[in-house]
């Protein structure tokens, strides 16, 4: 996903553009349609559950809601249809369409995985039956009723954009006087332009490309109004869980300030009416007010969570036995040579260590050196992309090397049991990767092993290695005692390693099954090799923007495989002919 945004230093425009996953829209979709018929619903979100998403009163307005037996003219079910932003495609039939047959409607709605056909007599629904959309095959029998739910989250029923247009001309008339008042008189050109433009859209079909920056008038809403979001969507006694709190709401706190400081350059410049600063995510406040049960879940929580709950509920013990690591504190003075000593230790024991330091280049340089001393390590940090990270903490649980060395990305959200040393370089340097919580957080990567030890190299105690020893003493202290109250032998965790290479291998053969079962077989038959070569081209480019790309690969292969064969074969016959020249 790319914002509009525009860079006033560089006069660069940049168009909003979205790259929309098919399965995740589905599920989108299918998540506000479960939360307005049931109660029963767990829904998994990211911070964007804090963005714009329609109301959901427009949403359980627009429903078309059908039984056998209903007399609905057929022009009007279609006319429905359209206002929910549904596709007429009588010849591709895929999710968020319909197609007509005389008296016979299928909808393919955008939030199900199976298409419904609506069999009409005359103005009577006469039956509802789900069907399979590849094989026509019929799969349920007349169902008792079935609701359509608009195709997209943001539905405005048409009497409302027309309001909406009116609204959104008054608001225009009174910043073009103010902007050509103030002699921006491109600012108030580029601004009338595409503003008309979207006005006549939305006159002419109800829609216009980013709709969302009109939602403040299409919701009728007034100036610095919150927009509606999916927490609108739930009951009043739903439950929030927010996961890793001490991250999560400093997340949401920042969300507003990025988004307004964006818009407003956008506004400035005339790309945008001032309006367009509410099509926004909710700031902290409104976020908090609209939540009345939440468990902060969190193994550092910040100040703020800990103020405003009502009770802390620690849960310290461990099914395992398994109890938080020993910390030492040594000088940093010669760490590195003290570090080498302690890896060497654990190597011959089998064991994983992990080293934390302050930057990418002390990583880096850390590494190197340890290799040069024949110790397998390797590095770990924001610019090795996400499949090498996964590949990296797979090889050390595996044994292809024993050392990871690390910035930011060793402090939390790791599971290597295999890891029994944790050395966190200059932890005297105070700051954000050596706070009261990151301390903790790192040590915590030692906890899955028996024999955990962590090491905090520092010429002084700061306050947060105090206050870090102070809460890993404690916890361990408390899991000791529970271990001897109750006979429990610590154990480190067992978990199987994944061999990458084989899964790997079978994704690899699972993708060429797919793509030579894609490639049709007039196409593999074609004498053609241009031909054959611009299908598989096609091909290729539609399995990447599916996001299948392992088959896009495969389809790519081959197109070089034939690529390969012509130029072979042409550099053969030049050779013929240069010979029969000679000769």
């Amino acid at each position: 996903y790319q914002p509009e945004a525009y860079i006033p230093r560089m006069d660069v425009y940049i168009e909003k553009d979205a790259s929309i996953n098919d399965e995740i829209d589905r599920l989108r979709l299918s998540a506000t349609t479960s939360l307005l018929e049931r109660r029963d619903v767990i829904i998994v979100a990211s911070v964007s559950a804090i963005y714009g998403l329609g109301r959901p009163e427009d949403y359980r307005e627009m429903i078309l809601l059908l039984h056998p037996g209903d007399r609905k003219p057929r022009e009007k079910i279609l006319h429905k249809l359209v206002e929910l932003q549904y596709v007429r495609h009588d010849l591709d039939f895929y999710r968020g369409t319909f197609r007509v047959k005389g008296d016979v409607i299928d909808i393919f709605p955008a939030y199900e995985e199976r298409p419904v056909r609506i069999e009409l007599f005359g103005d009577e629904v006469e039956r509802i039956i789900e069907f399979d959309p590849t094989t026509g095959e019929l799969l349920s029998d007349n169902l008792p009723r079935f609701a359509v739910y608009p195709a997209k989250h943001y539905v405005t029923p048409a009497e409302r954009v027309q309001e909406a247009i009116g609204r959104i001309e008054a608001e225009l008339a009174e910043r073009l006087e103010q902007l050509r008042r103030e002699d921006k008189l491109l600012e108030a050109q580029r601004l009338e332009q595409r503003t008309r433009y979207d006005l006549e859209m939305l006159r002419e079909i109800g829609f216009c490309q980013g709709i969302e920056n009109y939602s403040r008038h299409l919701d009728l809403r007034g100036a610095g109004e919150r927009p509606g979001c999916l927490l609108d969507y739930f009951p009043d006694d739903y439950l929030v869980f927010v996961d890793e709190s001490h991250i999560m709401l400093p997340q949401v706190h920042g969300m507003w300030g990025g988004d307004h400081s964006r818009k407003t350059t956008l506004v400035e410049y005339g790309f945008r009416l001032p309006s367009a600063l509410d099509n926004r995510p909710l700031r902290f406040d409104e976020f908090m007010e609209m939540i009345h049960q939440a468990v902060f879940v969190s193994a550092t929580p910040a100040d703020y969570e800990l103020e405003i709950s009502e009770q802390v509920v620690e849960q310290i013990i461990r099914p395992t036995g398994l109890v938080d690591p020993e910390v030492i504190v040594r000088p940093a003075k010669g760490q590195v040579d003290d570090l080498i000593g302690r890896i060497q230790e654990r190597v011959e024991k089998r064991e994983r260590v992990l080293v934390t330091t302050l930057t990418k280049r002390m990583a880096e340089e850390l590494a190197d050196y340890l290799q040069e001393l024949g110790i397998r390590s390797r590095y770990l940090h924001f610019m090795i992309d996400t499949l090498e990270r996964v590949d990296i903490l797979e090889g050390l649980r595996a044994g292809s090397f024993d050392v990871i060395v690390g910035v930011n990305l060793l402090r939390e959200g790791l599971d290597l049991p295999e890891v029994s040393l944790v050395a966190i370089l200059d932890a005297d340097k105070e700051g954000f990767l050596r706070s009261e919580r990151s301390l903790i957080q790192v040590c915590g990567r030692a906890a899955r092993n028996v024999n955990g030890q962590v090491i905090m190299y520092a010429d002084q105690i700061t306050g947060s290695i105090e206050r870090a020893l102070r809460e890993t003493r404690r916890r361990r202290q408390i899991q000791l005692d529970y271990n001897r109250q109750h006979g429990i032998e610590p154990k480190s965790i067992q978990k199987k390693v994944r061999n990458m290479l084989e899964v790997r291998s079978r994704r690899k053969a699972e993708a060429e099954d797919l793509a030579l079962a894609v490639i049709s077989p007039g196409l593999l038959r074609s004498k053609n090799p241009k031909q054959l070569i611009a299908g598989l081209k096609r091909q290729m480019l539609e399995a990447a923007k599916n996001l299948e790309f392992e088959q896009a690969a495969v389809l790519r292969d081959k197109i070089q495989e034939i690529q390969r064969g012509l130029a072979g074969g042409r550099s053969q016959k030049s050779e013929d002919r240069r010979q029969k020249t000679e000769s």
